[in-house]
This record gives C-alpha cells, sequence and structure tokens, in this order.
C-alpha cells in the first residue's frame, strides 16, 4: 500500500480527533495542519501550525480533511479541487445547497474523491443494523424514527440544529433503508435567542414507502442517539452512544378473544441484544475514505450523497417556515 500524505484544515473539537486518527491510520501520514486559530487542543506535535489553506496545499498533500466551520468548507475544499487533492469534509456538506452543488461540480471534473463526513454510517450498531436488515432478519421495514436530543454545543455558531445534527439523521436514514425521501415536513423552535433554530421535528416518507420521523434538539438535558426501525417480524432498536443493538420481536401467542381475533396486531416476544466487534467509527470512516483514494471498493459518503442530505434538510425548514410538506 502507498503512504498517503494528509492534511488537515482545522483543529478544534473535531479536528483534533482527525489529527488522532491520521496519526494511528495505516497507509497515511499526517504532515501537515492548518489552522488560522492556533493549535487550542495541542494536537499538532512537532507539526508547525500553517495559517490557511493555500499553505497546507503548499506542503504537498495528497488527501484533507477540512473540519472548520461550515460557512468556510466551500472555499476550502474548491481550492483543493483545484490543487488535485482528495477531499473528506466533514458534514453537512455546505451551508447552502448552491455551495454544495459547486463543490460537488469540482470533484467531479478533477476525477477527485470528494467524501462527507457523516460518521454515523460507520457507527458499530448502524452497520450491524443494516446488516441484518439487508439479510431479511426485519421483513419488510415500516418505519423509521431517530431521537438525537442533548444539551447546546456552545462551540456551534453558524448552523442550527437541523443542519448540525438532524443531517446524521437524514444520511442515516436513506442509507439504512437504501431509499431517498421523497417528502418531508417540519416543525422548528427557537427558544436560546439564536439567530438558528435549536428544535425540529421532522416526519416524511421515503420513496419506497417507509415512514420517518426525527426528533432533534439541543435542548434536552440528557443525551439520546436512538434510532427505531420497525417492521415486519419485530424492531431494531440502535443506541449509536454505546454501539448497542437490540432487536424486539414479535411475539406468537394465540388470541383466543374471539371479538380481538380479527385485528391482526403483534404482541411481545423475544428480545435480543446483540454482540458484535465495536471498533471506533471516526477510524472506520477514514479507512473507508483511505480505500476511495487508492481505488478500492468503498461505502465512503460521497459529495453527491452529503448534498442530498443538505437538500432534504432545506426542504424540512422551507416546511417549518411554509406549514407544508415538500418533495426535496
Amino acid at each position: 500500500m502507498m503512504t498517503l500524505r494528509a492534511g488537515l484544515l482545522g483543529v478544534g473539537m473535531m479536528g483534533r480527533h482527525h489529527a488522532r486518527v491520521l496519526r494511528e491510520l495505516d497507509g497515511v501520514e499526517l504532515v501537515a495542519i492548518a489552522d488560522p486559530g492556533g493549535d487550542p487542543h495541542g494536537v499538532a506535535g512537532d507539526l508547525p501550525i500553517l495559517p490557511d489553506i493555500d499553505a497546507l496545499i503548499a506542503a504537498g498533500i495528497d488527501t484533507a480533511v477540512v473540519a472548520v466551520p461550515t460557512r468556510f468548507h466551500e472555499e476550502a475544499a474548491l481550492a483543493l479541487a483545484a490543487a488535485g487533492v482528495h477531499t473528506l469534509v466533514e458534514k453537512p456538506i455546505a451551508h447552502t445547497v448552491e455551495a454544495g452543488e459547486r463543490m460537488v461540480s469540482a470533484f467531479a471534473d478533477a476525477g477527485l474523491v470528494g467524501a462527507v463526513g457523516h460518521i454515523e454510517r460507520f457507527n458499530p450498531a448502524l452497520q450491524e443494523l443494516r446488516r441484518r436488515i439487508a439479510a431479511g432478519d426485519l421483513g419488510g421495514v415500516y418505519q423509521i424514527a431517530t431521537r438525537r436530543q442533548g444539551p447546546f454545543p456552545s462551540r456551534i455558531a453558524d448552523v442550527g440544529v437541523a443542519k448540525d445534527l438532524a443531517s446524521h439523521d437524514v444520511d442515516l436514514t436513506a442509507w439504512v433503508a437504501q431509499s431517498d425521501y421523497a417528502t418531508i415536513s417540519a416543525q422548528t423552535a427557537f427558544q436560546s435567542g439564536r439567530d438558528h433554530e435549536d428544535m425540529i421535528a421532522m416526519t416524511g416518507r421515503l420513496a419506497n414507502g417507509v415512514i420517518v420521523n426525527h426528533l432533534v434538539n439541543w435542548l434536552s438535558p440528557m443525551k439520546e442517539r436512538v434510532t427505531i426501525v420497525t417492521g415486519e417480524k419485530g424492531a431494531f432498536v440502535a443506541d449509536t452512544s454505546t454501539g448497542d443493538l437490540t432487536f424486539y420481536a414479535n411475539g406468537t401467542v394465540a388470541v383466543e378473544w374471539e371479538s380481538m381475533s380479527v385485528f391482526r396486531g403483534v404482541s411481545e416476544g423475544d428480545v435480543t441484544r446483540y454482540a458484535f466487534a465495536k471498533r471506533e467509527p471516526l477510524r472506520v470512516e477514514h479507512e473507508a475514505f483511505r480505500d476511495a483514494v487508492l481505488g478500492e471498493q468503498s461505502d465512503v459518503v460521497t459529495m453527491q450523497q452529503g448534498l442530498r442530505t443538505l437538500t432534504v434538510v432545506e426542504a424540512a425548514l422551507a416546511s417549518a417556515g411554509s406549514g407544508t410538506a415538500l418533495a426535496p
């Protein structure tokens, strides 16, 4: 395996974790870090902190990770595409759909790998969930519901909870179900005195008929990261905070009450919590990006997919403003 020379733009709360994983990743050498704000977490080590994206490119890199605030994604990504650098951009792909479209075109035209850091796809619970659904363990899928709630993160200032958090749920839902969103509607709230929403409730339907709903906020004192997939044979519950996956099977108890026997419902059955390997999602994400750059088969989140997720989220925000369901 050839060794890829990697650069990192941004060493804030998320960038510091990218720096750690890049240093530990086989086939990759972290050779340059840039951040105009310096190195607040002391992750640079022997590397100097470069001032900007131009200095990062001048270091002679093959790949780059962009972990700066969302409003700076487009400028950095377009510069990297022009320089021939394969790039992983943190989610969401950009601050607007139009900016995301320009990024998608730039990397496609240059024949480069452009990826978006929707890390939940690489959570072990969701990967096991998708594998089991594909194997038929659930039968037909009826509904996917997610809850992503927790305290307000002061580090997020340029986007609301929809783009920062709900984008995770939109991406993982379409990926788990292997179907795109057909309709979406939403309600939002602004409770913390900021310009951006801090609570959103979304509901919709996928192209394959699956009903979806997402509850997302920055107003809860407890942290919750749950995905529930209900189907023909029962329900899967994935806790992405712990990486656990539990299956609640439909029961098979006969109904003897004649007036109720005509109702085709379900009853409680066995409950199974699965044991499986739980690798760090960020490491798995970086491995997928590395493999994609090397031309190997990889389930990397493409910029086109990241753009589609942003389009759905923007449609949800527009729905909240208009009070009507939209086709994203």
